[in-house]
């Protein structure tokens, strides 16, 4: 009988746990009072004086720029990592290859900045590029660090996909590259748009390497925002979360829809 209760109740007081603060965020994003722990009546005020801050406009336009860039080269250079990985066997170098796109999975993000820093900081006095810090480093080193996720995903996919389609291809006289492109590229489509997905998230929410790799004019909006914070929490960061939030929610919403629709038309197929 005590199992029968504990359990809801544990799980409930997890989910209260968790989205209680996102609850109160989200109320006192529409509060009239400037300070964010009294509630002073219902306002969109800081929504609309959010609209109005091109700081936080500024900076979220050069973190869907890097975001977008950074995810895509990250997917290609995963997808090609990942390929050579799972298809081509034991090769030389494969062990330093592995380790390579593994070790920013394992590596604290401030060395990882800190490198790349270093890095770009000698390579513009010996070959004069990159000329300082901008949007060209924070894409370079995004990729860097999201490609070891989509190459882990893309390989476990490679891994499970059955190898007979891709020999049947080769026996009714595909090439290679034609039988990468209509086979093996449509099967793990879906790992790669997870690994897309992922690589965007995570460079939209990376704020310790942009630190040490971004330079003026090249803020991310996660660093306006923990500039905003530290000098304390305003209702626009609230208002800003609140936007935020309410994207994902609907991506979410709409990525099941489209599953659900998928599994429907499989089941009805089948």
């Amino acid at each position: 009988m005590k199992r029968g209760w504990i359990l809801p109740v544990l799980a409930g007081l997890g989910f209260v746990f968790l989205y209680a603060p996102i609850v109160a965020l989200v109320v006192f994003s529409f509060n009239e009072s400037r300070l964010v722990t009294v509630w002073a009546g219902f306002s969109t005020r800081w929504y609309v004086a959010l609209v109005n801050d091109r700081q936080i406009l500024q900076a979220a336009w050069v973190s869907l720029q890097v975001a977008v860039a950074s995810a895509t080269l990250a997917t290609v250079l995963g997808v090609l990592a990942a390929f050579v990985l799972a298809r081509l066997g034991r090769f030389r170098g494969r062990l330093l290859l592995t380790g390579m796109t593994a070790a920013p999975l394992v590596m604290p993000e401030v060395i990882t900045g800190l490198s790349l820093l270093l890095l770009f900081v000698a390579m513009e006095g010996v070959l004069g590029w990159p000329g300082g810090r901008g949007m060209t480093t924070l894409i370079i080193a995004h990729t860097t660090f999201c490609l070891a996720f989509v190459a882990v995903i893309a390989q476990s996919r490679l891994r499970d996909m059955d190898d007979s389609l891709e020999e049947a291809a080769r026996d009714l006289g595909a090439g290679p590259v034609r039988v990468f492109f209509d086979i093996t590229l449509p099967v793990i489509a879906p790992a790669l748009v997870a690994g897309w997905l992922l690589a965007f998230t995570l460079s939209l929410d990376d704020l310790v390497i942009a630190s040490f790799v971004s330079g003026p004019g090249a803020s991310t909006l996660p660093m306006v925002v923990f500039s905003k914070v530290r000098l304390g929490v305003s209702p626009d960061v609230n208002a800003l979360a609140t936007i935020i939030i309410a994207v994902v929610a609907v991506s979410i919403a709409i990525a099941g829809v489209i599953l659900y629709r998928q599994a429907r038309r499989r089941d009805q197929g089948g």
